[in-house]
């Protein structure tokens, strides 16, 4: 069979050597989740799953739609014996959502989370010439509070809760390390000094080497800078770029320079290389504005939920990822909230270079911190700790322009600090530690809880445009609209900065849904397409028109299962006029230009 999803999953840092391990793996279900105990670990598997598909999908080969309490995979892998003298790193983009892995009958990994990568160092248990017997186990529990974004807690969809995805959603695969090696860099951009900083950690202690970068644009190399890799901690270096061969990473001209880290021995010779890329940008806020390069760029955003008819979460093809930004910006959009989904880092990789602006987001919707049984998500430690790994598989990524940890949460103001409130506070901080280049949302729409905020939003699913516009012509006065829950306060006030509205319109049209069909959107459904045509001119104009609105995200790109209200149908098609759409949203860029 042709290898699903061959393509190279950690594209932001690339070594040569590599082994996609996508494809036929052995998979058993245990609804019990007691495969330990009956032996799972040790067998031969029943089943056969394709990888990297979960089994709720059609891709999978499997397709079973029903709560998968814990599922097993299992599979041989041939280390290439080339690869001698290397120690060997198995990787896990993602798998939902605890996840213990053995190999050769040793646990290697024990992780929490359903959205980032997992790495398992096999030296000393299966090296290069060596079979490698891998097993997983992936437990779900989804009626239990996770993060889980919007996957349902019933057993068929509801509302805008959608079929559940378990185990193993994206690629697994190898690559040979030496002992001593680089791990992920952290590049940061700093337009204003004209340079990058690089920020460099190592796997084993590299004390004695030397740490070597490289710069380079289409013409060839631009600047290299080196210094000592002593000691197992950060090392850092500045890539000075000569003011002739600056050139900005924006929406126009997505321009990335080339990269490449070097661990180096005493003599020169390369003990590690990867290859990375850069852009040069910057945001700032400034008033009401968030400026990109020192230039007002108003976003118009577009709610992404990153669902595919027959892969679920996981993109039957990496140009289905890039397709999907296509189709964003034929619409007219410059970007999108990757909402309730951490997506795959290769869609990060095409967003970086068609100059697509994102804002990362966190899988986490409707935190109501009330400790009640129907909280299908409940805030923890475990949210900062999920989050944090996100922050930084992502950091590098010029296409990033914003961090949202939080979504609608909901817990109402008291005079005694909850969960939620700490929690919220927590991956706010914590986010602006890791990463002070960016702006951070604490919680998009609903329960802004972080006093010394960077930015305001809120979410406003109104569907008639003159109250819509007169909602929001109250930011002139400093009285923008802030999102209640119940009729109840849930956040702290407005004290001026940038604002904008994150989620609005949604509008419904399925034609060939019938009444009390599982078919919905926002409002009542639209009579005909000139009537869609009509409201979302309507409602986009009261804040293009908005002089201190410095974007809007609308919903959304595609239907997602039973929530019918985009501008694509689920499989791709157009459902509207996209030169109209696109006509509304470019006249405010002709102003800007």
């Amino acid at each position: 069979m042709t290898l699903p999803r061959p393509e190279y999953p950690r594209p932001q840092f690339v070594r040569e050597e590599w082994l996609c391990l996508n494809g036929t793996w052995q998979f058993e279900i245990d609804h019990g989740d007691t495969g330990l105990e009956r032996g799972l670990r040790e067998r031969e598997l029943a089943d056969r799953i394709t990888v990297p598909f979960c089994p709720e999908s059609e891709l999978s080969g499997i397709g079973n739609t029903d709560f998968l309490t814990a599922v097993w995979y299992r599979r041989e892998v041939k280390i290439p014996a080339a690869w001698e003298g290397n120690q060997v790193l198995l990787h896990f983009q993602a798998v939902d959502y605890d996840t213990t892995v053995w190999v050769n009958g040793k646990e290697v990994a024990c992780h929490r989370g359903g959205f980032t990568p997992i790495t398992c160092n096999l030296a000393g248990i299966a090296e290069p010439g060596e079979t490698a017997t891998i097993v997983v186990r992936a437990r779900d529990e989804a009626r239990l509070p996770q993060p889980k974004g919007k996957q349902s807690w019933t057993y068929g969809n509801m509302g805008c809760l959608y079929t559940r995805t378990t185990g193993i959603w994206q690629t697994v695969w190898m690559e040979p390390v030496p002992p001593t090696s680089l791990r992920r860099s952290r590049i940061t951009p700093d337009l204003a000094n004209g340079c990058f900083h690089v920020e460099q950690r190592f796997l084993g202690n590299p004390r004695g080497l030397t740490l070597r970068a490289t710069l380079k644009d289409e013409q060839g190399g631009i600047t290299s800078a080196s210094c000592p890799a002593d000691g197992n901690l950060a090392t850092r270096l500045v890539l000075m770029i000569p003011t002739e061969r600056r050139h900005v990473w924006n929406t126009t001209d997505p321009f990335l320079y080339d990269v490449t880290i070097e661990l180096l021995d005493e003599d020169g010779a390369v003990v590690d290389r990867v290859e990375s890329y850069a852009g040069l940008r910057s945001v700032t806020l400034d008033g009401h504005t968030v400026r990109i390069n020192g230039e007002v760029v108003f976003q118009r955003l577009v709610l992404d939920q990153g669902y595919y008819p027959d892969g679920i979460l996981t993109a039957p093809s990496d140009e289905a990822l890039k397709r999907d930004i296509e189709l964003s910006l034929a619409a007219g959009f410059n970007g999108a909230r990757l909402h309730e989904k951490v997506f795959e880092e290769r869609f990060l990789h095409h967003a970086d270079r068609m100059g697509y602006l994102v804002w990362g987001e966190f899988a986490d919707w409707g935190c109501a911190g009330q400790g009640h049984v129907t909280d299908h998500q409940q805030p923890g430690a475990t949210y900062i700790t999920q989050w944090l790994e996100v922050v930084e598989r992502d950091y590098s990524h010029p296409c990033i322009i914003g961090w949202c940890p939080l979504n609608e949460t909901w817990q109402p103001m008291t005079d005694t600090i909850r969960v939620l409130d700490d929690v919220t506070h927590g991956m706010f901080l914590a986010t602006k530690a890791m990463d002070g280049t960016r702006p951070v949302i604490d919680a998009s729409g609903y329960a802004h809880r972080v006093r010394d905020y960077d930015v305001y939003d809120s979410h406003d699913y109104d569907q008639d445009p003159a109250t819509f516009k007169a909602r929001h012509d109250g930011l002139a006065e400093g009285k923008p609209h802030i999102n209640k829950h119940n009729d109840r306060d849930i956040s702290l006030p407005y004290t001026g900065g940038p604002y904008f509205v994150s989620e609005f319109g949604g509008i419904w049209w399925n034609p060939n849904a019938k009444e009390g069909e599982d078919s919905w959107g926002y409002g009542d459904r639209v009579k005909n397409v000139e009537a869609f045509h009509t409201r979302f001119k309507g409602l986009c104009d009261a804040l293009l028109d908005n002089p201190l609105m410095f974007g809007y995200c609308y919903t959304q790109l595609t239907d997602v299962y039973q929530e019918q209200n985009g501008l694509f149908t689920f499989d791709r098609q157009e459902k509207f006029d996209m030169e109209r759409i696109r006509a509304v949203q470019q006249r405010k860029a002709a102003i800007e230009e």
